[in-house]
């Protein structure tokens, strides 16, 4: 998968495996980017894998999440 296609995968699973809402899941990814947490991964996309996938949303979750409830 590309890197892209690897971002988004760990969106999806925040989404679907830690009940985090799409914007918040899109928002942990987008933190963990600018920290550099998947710098690797652009350099070297063989590691876009589901297995790693699947990793990182785990870590982005521990060091990301979860989203602060919002007040309505």
């Amino acid at each position: 998968m590309t890197y892209e296609e690897h971002l988004d995968e760990v969106c999806t699973l925040l989404y679907e495996n830690f009940g985090q809402s799409e914007e918040d899941a899109v928002a942990m990814v987008m933190r963990a980017q600018e920290d550099e947490f998947f710098s690797g991964h652009d350099d070297d996309p063989s590691i876009c894998t589901k297995e790693r996938a699947d990793l990182d949303a785990r870590a982005v979750f521990k060091k990301y999440g979860p989203a602060p409830k919002r007040k309505r």
